[in-house]
């Protein structure tokens, strides 16, 4: 088990280090093969680097990722039989798991067999689910898509040849001039040869003027352009402001009833265990460091299995964001004291066996490691909280130093008492005010999930939380809050008191007093302080507000036809549903004066959501850095226009056009000063 885990952690290292170049070490070929009139062979070819190995079909259990094909679609096709491995399978023992292996090294062939009444309407899409490991290292499991058509005309020609499949590719190079697979793309549908997987830039979308063409004229890439304009960067989640959000909820970690009271019992088990105060203090130091690895760790995993843009994706996508709903309640309640959330006893269990079991700096990482597990039901919240934060940023650092910060101010009690250990006897004692400390967390984590719920609710337009629901919601649970504080309501676990403590006074009425501010909300005022946070001003149904921006357009094409023919300029607007950053420009910004006169009066408004859920009439197909990627979506087509067009993918993102779709400033981010937007919209 050590062992395991060792490997696990030098693997998300290694790593690291290859992401930096997107090593792929498995190139793919797949193609399919008629054999006869109604059937046909799909042929999945492997390559591999040396010193690479891709794992078989069937692995252990609590194993590596075992090699899967996966057919999500199966148009007018049967498969016959399970998936044939035509390659020599290798079976070692490899001690990095402790268990028996198999895989294929150099290259692995896999063919599926499949039926069908007419080869021109048959369609197959899915994916191949693979890892790839040397001896050292392990990349994250991949998938690697594919969609074949069944060419009729090529099942004519070889339909008297219904001899057995010929010898696999391992043998015998697959011709380049019969596999094809039809990929769709904007413009119009062609076969793509795959029998030479290579690099294949972002395509240029066609230029066209038809209105029923995916792509239109105004579609052409611009990124050279813009590049040399230069680019306005944002003024926000610099690393620094992100190492900072990271520390405060590291601080507001420490004063949760999981951790408060571990600090004096394991300073003080340091202090009394060493022969004297100088290795008390080293192991303390030690102790506080373990702490900062293990977060930095968990933030490097997040940062390897998604990647920047993933994880900007992920902020934005709302089955995720409903699931964070879920989480958050189910913690709130538990933090109201309905129950308690804990993980497995054996996990803390095991990690104190191996603590006692080892010496030196692993048995302190491993008793680290115990106070990650046992502060979790604290933690939790606040990590997942922080890490959907952050990942708007687009930034791939950004897991990295927001787990950093969190884990500094997490870490430095330990090693600071451990140097001054008569500071130990100042500390609050643990009482009755750190439940109060949980409650509050309740209240708050209840307050913060309906902003993801109001995520999804915009992604997929129900309608169940608009904006004047949301305000209604939130003025009742900080009215709560403040209520609680002044000792009005008790739960579960909270000790009876005499008297309202001065603290709790000023938090009630900060609390009460945010209550009271978010009420002219409901009749449409911007509500600055809280504008990160609230549906967009759009969803209110009785709004008195006059200040507030609204779009021309929300489609790309119709908005840019429209400035053509009225011979003015263009603001494109990429937001997000999810986008916190996007409301903030919009309440503190847009509503500006001047800067609202000159978005009506100069310019078409064109905004764009890139998280939009609602699904195209006619999805189709674009091939981007060697990939076809399916858009399905809106939000999916206004995603692709930012990354093909722009070469950006983070929200907010503004950029100024002509009537032919060509920047005439460099593009701006998110910066709340309504001056500089000004002076951007005024070309300066």
């Amino acid at each position: 088990m050590k062992k395991k885990f060792l490997f696990f952690f030098i693997s998300l290292c290694a790593f690291f280090t290859l992401s930096a170049q997107i090593y792929e070490p498995i190139k793919w070929n797949i193609e399919h093969k008629v054999t006869g009139e109604n059937t046909a062979d799909i042929i999945f070819h492997a390559t591999i680097d040396k010193g690479w190995h891709l794992y078989g079909l069937e692995i252990p259990d609590d194993g590596p990722r075992p090699t899967n094909i996966v057919f999500n679609e199966l148009k007018n096709v049967a498969l016959s039989g399970e998936v044939q491995a035509k390659s020599k399978l290798i079976r070692k023992y490899d001690v990095n798991f402790a268990m028996e292996l198999n895989w294929y090294d150099s290259e692995a062939v896999f063919i599926q067999s499949v039926t069908f009444d007419s080869a021109k309407e048959a369609f197959v899409e899915g994916h191949v689910e693979y890892m790839a490991c040397n001896d050292q290292t392990c990349l994250p499991p991949t998938q690697e898509p594919f969609e074949i058509s069944i060419n009729e005309q090529v099942a004519n020609a070889v339909q008297q040849n219904t001899a057995s499949t010929q010898a696999p590719p391992s043998q015998e190079k697959p011709k380049a001039t019969a596999p094809k697979i039809v990929v769709q793309t904007p413009q119009k549908t062609e076969p793509m040869k795959i029998n030479e997987p290579q690099q294949v830039e972002i395509q240029q979308p066609a230029v066209e003027t038809n209105n029923d063409t995916a792509f239109s004229k105004y579609w052409t890439p611009v990124i050279a352009d813009l590049q040399e304009m230069g680019e306005m960067k944002s003024s926000d989640f610099s690393l620094w402001w992100i190492f900072l959000v990271g520390f405060l909820g590291g601080l507001l970690a420490l004063i949760t009833p999981c951790v408060w009271p571990v600090i004096p019992m394991t300073v003080s088990f340091f202090l009394k265990r060493s022969q004297n105060k100088a290795s008390g203090r080293r192991d303390a130091v030690l102790y506080g460091l373990a702490i900062i690895i293990i977060y930095v760790l968990l933030g490097l995993f997040i940062t390897l299995i998604f990647g920047a843009s993933a994880l900007n994706d992920l902020s934005t996508n709302a089955v995720f964001n409903l699931f964070l709903f879920a989480l958050l309640v189910i913690f709130a309640i538990s933090f109201f004291g309905a129950f308690e959330i804990t993980l497995p006893a054996k996990w803390t269990t095991k990690m104190d066996a191996k603590a006692e079991s080892t010496a030196g700096f692993i048995s302190i990482l491993f008793m680290a490691f115990t106070l990650v597990l046992v502060s979790f039901s604290c933690t939790g919240p606040i990590i997942g909280f922080l890490l959907v934060e952050v990942s708007s940023s687009g930034s791939i650092l950004a897991p990295l130093i927001g787990m950093l910060g969190f884990a500094v101010a997490l870490a430095i009690p330990f090693s600071l008492f451990a140097f001054f250990p008569t500071w130990l006897k100042s500390l609050p004692k643990s009482g009755g005010w750190l439940n109060k400390v949980k409650v509050v967390l309740a209240f708050i984590e209840l307050a913060f999930a309906l902003k993801f719920l109001s995520v999804a609710d915009l992604a997929y337009g129900w309608h169940i939380l608009d904006r004047e629901v949301f305000i209604v919601l939130w003025v009742v649970i900080f009215a709560l809050l403040g209520f609680y504080l002044l000792g009005k309501l008790r739960f579960p676990h909270d000790s009876e008191t005499k008297h309202t403590s001065i603290p709790g006074v000023f938090l009630a009425i900060i609390s009460l007093a945010f209550a009271i501010y978010l009420i002219p909300g409901l009749w449409g005022a911007p509500l600055k302080a809280a504008s990160a946070f609230l549906p967009p001003l759009y969803t209110q149904d009785f709004n008195l507000n006059t200040d507030a921006v609204h779009a021309d357009f929300t489609d790309y094409d119709e908005g840019m036809r429209y400035a053509a023919a009225i011979k003015k300029t263009v603001v494109v607007d990429f937001s997000g549903y999810g986008c916190v950053n996007c409301r903030k420009m919009e309440a503190k910004v847009w509503t500006d004066p001047r800067v609202k006169d000159a978005l009506e009066k100069d310019y078409v408004l064109i905004t764009l959501y890139v998280d939009d859920k609602t699904q195209l009439d006619e999805p189709f197909e674009v091939e981007e850095n060697g990939r076809v990627r399916k858009i399905k979506t809106i939000g999916d087509k206004w995603s692709y226009l930012q990354r093909s067009k722009f070469g950006a993918n983070a929200q907010p993102f503004y950029v100024i056009l002509d009537n032919e779709g060509k920047p005439l400033n460099k593009s701006y981010a998110y910066d709340e000063d309504p001056v500089k937007f000004l002076n951007w919209l005024k070309l300066k």
